[in-house]
C-alpha cells in the first residue's frame, strides 16, 4: 500500500512582505506583539498592557482589539484614550561634547557633527535637545522623546544650565553687577540666575554662570556686549545632570533615576 503524501500546511498570512530579502528581514524585525508595542511606548508594563487589551481600551487602526497575541508594525495606528502611541523605545543619552563638532543631525558642508559621536549608540533615531555652538564644550542631551525635548528647551520649565566661562581678561566687579541686573541685548533683556567667580575668585578671568534662558549664544553675547572675548565655554551642568565619570567626547545612557528626574522637570512649570 502506497503511503499518501502528507497534506501541505497552509501558509501563514504574513502582513509585511517585500521582494527584497534585506527589506523583508527589516520588516519582520519591526513587527512586534501589541503588548510589547504598548510597553515600549512608555504607557505601562507588558502585564498592564495585557489588561488594557483585555478590557477593550486599545484600538488598532480604528478598531477595538481584545485578542491577545496581535502583532503590529510601523504602518499600524495604536490608540489609547484618544492618544496615538509610539512603539519605539524611549532613549535618553548624555554626551560630553568636545570642540569642533556642530550640534546638528546632518551638515551639507561636511563638517563634523555631534551625531558622529553618538550615531551608533542605539538603533533608535535620537537627536540633540537644544544646541551648543561649535566651540562650546560640555553636556548635551539626546533623545527620541519629542514631548520631553520640547519642554527641556522651553524657558517656562526652568531647566537649569551651569557654564564655566574663561575670558581673555579679568572680569571686574562692576561688570559682574551689570550682568546680575540684566543686560539689554539686540533681542531683548538677557537675564542670568547666578553669576560668580570660579572657586575662591583668585582667577578673575574664570566665571561661573547659571541660567535657564534658551536664547542662541546667550553666554557669549553677554560677555561680548561688555567687551570681553570668551576663550573657553563649557556646560558643566544640565537639568541636574553632571559630567561626573564622563570624559570629553564620550556618552552614556541615563539611568532610571536620572530619567525620572527629567520627567519631573518636564511636568513642572516655573
Amino acid at each position: 500500500m502506497k503511503k499518501g503524501r502528507k497534506p501541505s500546511r497552509p501558509k501563514k498570512n504574513v502582513k509585511y512582505q517585500s521582494s527584497n530579502p534585506a527589506e523583508a528581514v527589516q520588516e519582520a524585525e519591526s513587527v512586534s506583539r501589541l503588548n510589547k508595542f504598548i510597553a515600549n511606548s512608555g504607557l505601562c508594563s507588558r502585564r498592564e498592557a495585557d489588561e488594557l487589551i483585555k478590557t477593550g481600551q486599545i484600538k488598532v487602526n480604528g478598531k477595538v482589539v481584545t485578542a491577545m497575541g496581535i502583532k503590529v508594525g510601523p504602518g499600524d495606528e495604536v490608540i489609547h484614550n484618544g492618544k496615538k502611541l509610539s512603539g519605539e523605545r524611549k532613549v535618553y543619552l548624555l554626551l560630553n561634547k568636545p570642540k569642533d563638532f556642530i550640534t546638528t543631525v546632518t551638515d551639507t558642508h561636511g563638517r563634523k557633527t555631534v551625531m558622529d559621536l553618538v550615531g551608533k549608540a542605539c538603533k533608535e533615531r535620537i537627536y540633540p535637545v537644544g544646541r551648543l555652538d561649535r566651540n562650546t564644550t560640555g553636556l548635551l542631551l539626546f533623545t527620541n522623546d519629542g514631548d520631553l525635548a520640547k519642554k527641556m528647551t522651553h524657558p517656562s520649565y526652568g531647566v537649569k544650565k551651569v557654564y564655566h566661562v574663561q575670558l581673555d581678561k579679568k572680569f571686574g566687579e562692576q561688570e559682574m553687577e551689570k550682568v546680575k541686573k540684566g543686560l539689554m541685548l539686540e533681542d531683548g533683556k538677557a537675564l542670568v540666575d547666578v553669576i560668580s567667580y570660579i572657586g575662591l575668585g583668585e582667577n578673575k578671568k574664570e566665571v561661573g554662570v547659571e541660567l535657564h534662558s534658551g536664547k542662541n549664544r546667550i553666554i557669549r553675547r553677554i560677555f561680548e556686549h561688555l567687551g570681553y572675548e570668551v576663550l573657553r565655554l563649557d556646560r558643566i551642568l544640565y537639568a541636574g545632570l553632571t559630567k561626573k565619570d564622563l570624559p570629553r567626547g564620550r556618552w552614556r545612557l541615563l539611568n532610571m533615576k536620572e530619567t525620572g528626574m527629567l520627567m519631573m522637570l518636564a511636568n513642572k512649570r516655573i
